[in-house]
């Protein structure tokens, strides 16, 4: 596994674009990672550590040249609902320690999955599914924040419980801080319309700050973050008494750190850029995230805008991310007074318009244009987070995607094949091409896939039912598209060969792959069919079954 070879292979023609790159990604990264720590009900310090600790590490230990490392807001609307269950309404220095825990254990799974090398596993998630269950999250995440955009205050419940609780508390609504939120909505807006190159949430976090100072807004009933450390971080240890409550939520923000990881990583590589290491970036994420641990980091994993961000204003190596940790550490070092000014419905609004980016409802639509099914998956991992919960919504995604799986491996197509007039072509038959041409006595099928015992039965029934329809006196089967057959199936192959021999039909076997032709070769049922009906291809198939036909 290869780190820090883009040290060695630096060009002295990056080190410009790079440093101008980390700066201005920078200035996206601090305020949304702060913005993060408000969504998992963290002080506003713990998105500080996040944006410093698992950027520089992974910046030396990431494969990927442009990835922006923080966290994201569905980790963070996860790392929330986790630490809730072991700590509500806890003092911060417990808050810390059940953070540190948690970043502690995601990061020990992440590490464990490289040692494993299962960074295939990101791949079973589908996009469907996924893009179900951000918009769940932005749902959820828009709502969480919407009292703060208010000004009300309520104890925290389940999805409908906050909506309900939000609707019977508006008229309690304060004026003053609406505004001030409604403004930066608007700012952020105006910005991202009219000069998308600015870096809105810093525009919109110092415009917050610099009005609460000039107007006094505290006076008007305008809440503030008040006190924010400063200086450097303080170590945190865990509390291991959590362990055993917190490492199902690990599991589940392991999984989606790395999901969102190599998504964003894979989404904006460069042609000609190295190839994305998966275990590399299990390794890279996972110490990213258990190195940030011990200073009260959140769980980190790649943020899709800011890495955006970073590709567009030019970052050419990691070189980029260790520039925009430099900038958060001085932040953290001199600037935490005046980020103590900030509103929070300031940083409310931030939030709301980031997260609202999760809910595409063109994807949705896109979807259900292409498979009424895959949209089906994607609506129940969006009702799964919402009614169920952002933990058990993980559970669920990735539920529906492997049954999702299971359902298509075990329920092969078989087509009934014609050829295309005039052509050697063959192809499935349908409405389409009514033209296609069959022949009397001789049925084409093809079955696509891996044949195992898992489908064996279903494969056997949808092949006898185009059978009894045909009555051929000839079966084709053409196994071009069988990449794997197992003994299952050739042993129920043989039974089938036999009881259509017994009513005078006859199974030729068409096409087929080395390995496949390897397994039949050595089991009853290539005995039984003989190499003198195995043949090379569809044509042979269909001359010899017109040259056997008796002539008029």
């Amino acid at each position: 596994m290869k780190v820090l070879d883009w040290f060695f292979a630096y060009r002295k023609e990056w080190l410009k674009p790079d440093i101008i790159a980390g700066l201005i990604t920078a200035a996206v990264v601090i305020p949304k990672a702060m913005a993060y720590a408000t969504i998992a009900d963290l002080p506003v310090q713990a998105g500080l550590y996040t944006a410093l600790v698992p950027m520089v590490i992974y910046a030396l230990l990431g494969s990927s040249r442009v990835l922006s490392v923080s966290t994201t807001t569905t980790i963070a609307i996860l790392t929330g609902a986790n630490i809730a269950l072991v700590a509500p309404g806890a003092d911060p220095d417990l808050l810390l320690r059940a953070t540190a825990t948690l970043s502690l254990m995601v990061g020990a799974v992440l590490v464990l999955a490289c040692v494993l090398r299962v960074g295939f596993f990101a791949d079973f998630i589908s996009e469907p599914v996924l893009s179900g269950f951000k918009a769940g999250i932005g749902i959820v995440v828009v709502l969480d924040q919407m009292p703060k955009l208010l000004g009300l205050h309520f104890p925290k419940g389940s999805f409908l419980e906050n909506l309900v609780a939000l609707f019977q508390h508006l008229p309690e609504t304060s004026v003053s801080t609406l505004a001030v939120g409604l403004g930066t909505i608007g700012l952020l807006v105006g910005v991202k319309t009219f000069a998308p190159r600015v870096p809105a949430p810093l525009v919109a976090i110092g415009a917050g700050v610099a009005v609460t100072a000039v107007l006094g807004l505290e006076a008007y009933g305008v809440e503030t973050f008040g006190d924010i450390p400063r200086g450097l971080p303080a170590l945190t240890l865990p509390e291991m008494s959590l362990v055993a409550q917190l490492w199902p939520g690990a599991l589940g923000i392991a999984l989606m750190s790395f999901t969102e990881t190599v998504a964003s990583a894979r989404a904006f590589a460069r042609i000609g850029e190295p190839a994305l290491r998966p275990n590399q970036e299990l390794l890279a994420t996972g110490m990213a995230t258990a190195g940030g641990a011990v200073f009260g980091a959140m769980p980190a994993g790649g943020g899709t805008s800011q890495t955006a961000v970073n590709l567009m204003v030019g970052a050419r190596s990691q070189l980029a991310g260790l520039i925009t940790g430099g900038v958060t550490l001085l932040t953290v070092l001199f600037f935490s007074p005046f980020l103590s000014l900030m509103p929070q419905a300031t940083l409310a609004a931030v939030v709301i318009v980031y997260s609202a980016g999760l809910i595409q409802v063109a994807e949705f639509r896109a979807i259900l244009a292409v498979r009424r099914t895959e949209f089906i998956w994607a609506v129940a991992a969006f009702a799964g987070v919402l009614l169920l919960g952002t933990l058990k919504g993980v559970l669920v995604a990735v539920v529906i995607s492997l049954a999702s799986l299971a359902q298509q491996v075990a329920d092969p197509p078989v087509y009934r094949l014609g050829r295309k007039r005039g052509t050697n072509v063959f192809r499935p038959i349908s409405a389409e091409h009514p033209d296609d041409e069959t022949f009397g006595g001789l049925l084409l099928l093809r079955p696509v896939g891996r044949l195992f015992f898992a489908n064996g039965q279903r494969v056997a029934e949808k092949i006898r039912l185009l059978i009894d329809e045909a009555q051929p006196r000839v079966v084709a089967l053409d196994l071009s598209a069988v990449f794997d057959v197992e003994y299952t199936i050739l042993k129920m192959f043989a039974e089938a060969e036999a009881r259509m021999k017994e009513r005078g039909i006859l199974v030729w076997l068409v096409a087929l792959d080395p390995e496949v032709l390897a397994a039949i070769r050595r089991s009853p049922f290539g005995q039984a069919v003989g190499q003198e009906r195995m043949f090379f291809n569809l044509e042979q198939v269909v001359a010899r079954h017109l040259a056997t036909q008796p002539t008029r």
